[in-house]
């Protein structure tokens, strides 16, 4: 196999294993999109629990506060709020580094893949977002 010069086109054959590389690729692109939708997610969601502990400094120690639990709402004491916001956050915190661990390893496939799929093909493929 001969170097492409620049602005040359490849007109090579599409083997069966080209074919997976590509379809792989794909589905490794349509996860990676939903793992970022997920992780835009629950970025908001921290956002908002750091949002509602700022909050709730303001407020009185001895007033009841409306929690969100589920879809119903429960008053419960100050102190139990912020370990309750602490501990979801904390939570999030986790997801988030999980999932950003994720989409990293799957950078890196896809690197390979379009490494090996431009040296083949060169122009004549797109694998660009």
């Amino acid at each position: 196999m001969q170097m492409l010069k620049e602005g040359e086109e490849a007109d090579a054959e599409v083997t069966w294993e080209d074919q997976q590389n590509i379809n792989s690729f794909s589905k490794l692109n349509a996860r990676l999109d939903q793992i970022e939708e997920i992780y835009q997610e629950k970025k908001k969601e921290k956002e908002y629990l750091e949002d509602l502990e700022s909050e709730l400094e303001l407020a009185d120690e001895d007033e009841l506060i409306k929690y969100r639990i589920g879809d119903a709402f429960v008053s419960l004491p100050l102190e139990e709020c912020n370990e309750r916001i602490a501990s979801e956050s904390a939570e999030i915190s986790g997801e988030l580094d999980k999932l950003s661990a994720k989409m990293v390893d799957i950078g890196k496939e896809m690197a390979k893949l379009k490494a090996i799929l431009y040296g083949k093909f060169g122009k004549s493929i797109n694998l660009e977002r």
